[in-house]
């Protein structure tokens, strides 16, 4: 079984109360990837996290409620460090595939870490770029059980 990058907004829905089905669905991947080792975190991915969930989410977390949410997520799953070295290939992925800046650093941190899926709706469904594939796992189609 591969490992799989889980992105921001799959975090953020955990959370928000305003898409119930989305809501499910982002707590059963995590709850599922979390019982079988598969899951997988980038600094970056909490990082945005506490920033959107204190920030824009309505009603928003306590800055307390955010830092417990990731600690429980840093004690269960491996979190991946942004680097220098990331940060270049995410450039790279700017300049060479025409990624938002931000979204390019979740494909490298996947690429640098070989981590052949990532979990995110902000990517085209079914992407692949160098050995990294993107999933949306809100979509209709999605099955956990055709990825782990």
């Amino acid at each position: 079984m591969a490992p799989i990058l889980i992105d921001t907004n799959v975090l953020v829905y955990i959370f928000d109360h305003h898409d119930e089905r989305r809501q499910e669905r982002a707590l059963n991947l995590v709850k599922s990837l979390e019982s079988i080792n598969q899951g997988r975190f980038s600094a970056q991915c909490l990082a945005e996290f506490f920033s959107v969930v204190t920030r824009k989410l309505i009603p928003p977390l306590s800055p307390s409620e955010a830092i417990k949410a990731i600690e429980l997520w840093m004690n269960a799953f491996p979190i991946y460090p942004l680097t220098s070295s990331i940060v270049l290939e995410a450039a790279r992925g700017v300049r060479d595939h025409h990624l938002a800046y931000y979204d390019a650093q979740i494909w490298a941190t996947a690429r640098f870490n070989q981590i052949p899926l990532v979990f995110s709706e902000d990517f085209q469904d079914g992407r692949a770029l160098e050995g990294v594939r993107f999933i949306n796992p809100f979509s209709s189609e999605f099955n956990l059980g055709a990825w782990v």
